[in-house]
């Protein structure tokens, strides 16, 4: 009997094909906005992890109580010690140091007077060594816009827009002025070697990029760091590990309370990322229930229609002796291949949707103009095993369901009143 539905729905386009439009449409829309979801939340805590917060990160304890003010007089100190004790607890993670630090770049003329200045935020990371994934992890060979990396100590790149800012080229000397772990005024000139565009708002407005080394020796921070992260491998966030290496790291720590003591912290523990994914997550599933609520609603309108609209065809049925058993069971494979068909067309270019936006994503820097929030400037989506399957729910069973309850008004048919319609 499925074989004979499938060739009527195949020859009568009246049957299959507004339906089968219907499902591929409300499918199409589900998978593209769940994996869009999906892409979004990625993107910001990729974003995260690599420019700022690590998957875990060791602080000292003082240090993270005020974090956003750099109070690199509160650093870590011992750094290669703490690594070394990391490494050997830790060894499928990857440990890196850090320096972050603020300060004013001062551009020189010729006479070695001011030309131009302006604040600049620094982030010190392992650029010269010859293992060094920082470089990568970092995004800074892609983001080169004009110039090179820095290959040997003492130079630095900056952020282009803020070279564009300070009118200063590449070659050109810079002087960082800072203060030192110490509280004493640092100065140190550099050579500026290249510019960079992360793509993310709050770094490319006045960011500056220099090799640990250099930073170190600056600030007076020899075997120091502002802190010390630790990645996963593939740098995908386990949640679940990273709040068990904290704790495991934490309660090794022998007096918590000192000021100097090294803490770990998990990323959802930093900057109040743990509440603001929680309540991504939340909305997320909610738009997404009340999309798939909505989407259901509409698909069972028009299962509900179409059993509505072949009331004539069931009456004749009927009063050629077809029972009503028969009908109704056949009014419900035909919904389901109607909803297998158009589930499966709506995922397909839903899919074909996502992985366009995954591979090459959607332009916001737009939108993200004077904006904090450190969020890639290009949002992508993520093709996960669930966006196979997920479209599947609105597109079958809601068909199905509409097709079921109109379906129910074949039971009411009286045969008296069959031949009434007929002689009408």
């Amino acid at each position: 009997m499925t074989r004979f539905l499938l060739k009527g729905l195949l020859r009568d386009k009246n049957r299959s094909l507004f339906p089968i439009v219907i499902v591929t449409l409300g499918v199409m829309v589900s998978v593209l906005m769940y994996t869009f979801m999906l892409g979004v939340i990625d993107d910001m805590i990729r974003s995260n992890a690599k420019l700022d917060t690590g998957h875990v990160k060791v602080m000292s304890r003082a240090f993270s109580e005020i974090a956003q003010q750099l109070p690199n007089d509160l650093a870590l100190s011992g750094v290669r010690g703490i690594i070394s004790g990391l490494e050997n607890n830790h060894p499928e993670m990857e440990w890196v140091p850090r320096i972050r630090f603020a300060g004013l770049l001062d551009i020189p003329d010729e006479n070695g007077e001011t030309r131009a200045q302006g604040p600049v935020i620094g982030v010190a990371a392992d650029l010269l060594g010859k293992d060094s994934k920082e470089i990568e992890r970092l995004n800074i060979e892609t983001a080169v816009i004009r110039g090179r990396l820095p290959e040997n100590p003492g130079e630095i790149v900056i952020s282009d827009e803020f070279a564009s800012n300070l009118g200063v080229e590449i070659g050109e000397q810079a002087t960082l002025i800072s203060a030192t772990s110490t509280g004493s005024m640092a100065l140190q000139n550099f050579r500026l070697v290249g510019t960079v565009k992360f793509g993310v708002g709050v770094l490319d407005r006045n960011m500056m990029i220099a090799d640990i080394s250099d930073a170190q020796y600056t600030l007076d921070m020899e075997d120091g760091a502002s802190e010390i992260l630790g990645f996963f491998p593939n740098l995908v966030y386990d949640e679940i590990e990273a709040d068990r290496v904290a704790d495991s790291f934490n309660e090794g720590v022998e007096n918590p309370e000192d000021d100097f003591s090294p803490l770990m912290f998990t990323l959802r523990q930093q900057q109040g990322l743990g509440e603001y994914l929680d309540m991504t997550y939340l909305r997320i599933w909610i738009i997404l229930g009340s999309f798939f609520f909505v989407m259901s609603m509409v698909l069972w309108n028009a299962g509900l229609m179409s059993g509505i609209r072949r009331f004539g065809e069931i009456g004749v049925r009927l009063a050629i002796g077809e029972s009503k058993a028969h009908v109704y069971s056949s009014l419900l494979i035909e919904s389901i291949l109607v909803g297998i068909a158009g589930s499966m067309i709506g995922t397909a270019i839903g899919l074909g949707f996502s992985y366009y936006l995954q591979e090459v994503g959607w332009d916001i820097s737009g939108m993200m103009e004077g904006t904090n929030m450190v969020m890639a400037d290009v949002m992508r989506a993520r093709i996960t095993p669930e966006s196979y399957y997920i479209g599947f729910f609105p597109g079958l069973f809601a068909t199905f369901l509409g097709s079921a309850i109109s379906g129910i008004a074949v039971f009411r048919r009286r045969t008296a009143q069959l031949f009434k319609e007929l002689e009408a």
